[in-house]
């Protein structure tokens, strides 16, 4: 082939007993591979035998890259079902190791938030149960259960879902996460991000790091460098409501305890604590000098910089501070009528 993989990952599959695929550990996924390799890779896909494998390793050899040949062998001589996934294209996922590797590309900081695509995931990945021996199908879980009991052991089931904790697949360096199950694997976590007890992040979200999250980063949603998710605070995201806005917090912002944000936006900016500012909250907008230039739809001021929302403690109603003059903002806020 000419041109770029978009992504590429040997990995470890777990199956239930019809042999059908509960998920895969990636321990060194690949993004925008090109060249020789690229060739050698373009057809690889499913599961891989030991002569597979071992090919894959001497190609990895030639390219020079002997991490992943000796990965290969490693995965070779395991004895466990070994899969590929190859990426040609920036498409949506077909088959469930797919949808792995795009998740595990996601939180190894291979590609950010929106830079691969997920569409159709949902149906792709099997409902399953997290335990401590790993995915259980959940046709297969009482049996499993029983059987631990007999044992004298208890099979500690962690969690029913899609999307397991990001951090069984891979924990990315210079990050602090208090409560690791309020991580999903699909999570982006920039070097700097300190999640702690009552944050939580979702898949295809994320920070760009440093910064605090005691709040909910929803699916779809970007925090930018230095901004901080006070407790309890909100995201909304492209999941919740079939609204097809991406919400993003710019750099240095401030979303205080109990707030909601359902606007992008820039940088600097702060969201008062317990004030929830969605598209259609009405928003007086008020000048350098406290006087209101206008009342608007919130929906207006997104991706705006340096703005402060907050409500008024006598009126209720919800003003945005600026720090500009009523010319400034006029022209601002008109620019594109």
């Amino acid at each position: 082939m000419t041109g770029t993989l978009h992504g590429f990952g040997l990995g470890v599959a777990s199956e239930n007993a019809n042999g059908d695929i509960l998920d895969v550990f990636f321990p060194a996924p690949m993004a925008n591979i090109s060249g020789a390799l690229a060739d050698a890779l373009c057809s690889v896909s499913g599961t891989l035998d030991h002569a597979a494998l071992s090919s894959l390793a001497k190609d990895f050899r030639a390219a020079g890259d002997e991490p992943s040949a000796e990965l290969a062998e490693r995965l070779r001589d395991s004895g466990r079902r070994v899969v590929a996934s190859t990426l040609v294209d920036n498409q949506a996922p077909n088959t469930v190791e797919d949808a792995y590797l795009k998740l595990h590309m996601l939180s190894h900081r291979l590609v950010k938030p929106h830079g691969t695509d997920l569409s159709g995931i949902f149906p792709l990945l099997p409902n399953v149960a997290w335990t401590d021996e790993g995915p259980v199908d959940l046709s297969e879980l009482a049996d499993r259960q029983l059987t631990a009991r007999l044992q004298g052991r208890v099979l500690e089931v962690a969690s029913v879902d899609k999307f397991p904790k990001m951090t069984n697949y891979v924990v990315p360096s210079g990050v602090r996460i208090a409560h690791s199950a309020r991580v999903r694997l699909g999570a982006h976590l920039g070097s700097g991000t300190t999640v702690m007890h009552e944050g939580f992040i979702n898949f295809n979200a994320g920070t760009e790091g440093p910064g605090m999250v005691e709040g909910r980063i929803s699916a779809g949603v970007m925090v930018g460098k230095g901004s901080d998710l006070g407790g309890g605070c909100s995201t909304m995201g492209t999941l919740s409501g079939g609204g097809n806005i991406i919400i993003s917090v710019g750099e240095e912002c401030l979303i205080g305890a109990n707030a909601g944000l359902g606007i992008p936006l820039g940088d600097r900016c702060t969201v008062e604590a317990g004030l929830f500012v969605t598209a259609g909250t009405k928003v007086a907008v008020l000048d350098d000098q406290r006087n209101m230039i206008e009342n608007i739809a919130a929906r207006h001021l997104a991706g705006r910089s340096d703005l402060l929302f907050r409500r008024n403690s006598q009126s209720g109603a919800v003003e945005c501070l600026t720090n500009k003059t009523a010319i400034e903002l006029n022209e601002s806020l008109h620019a594109n009528n």
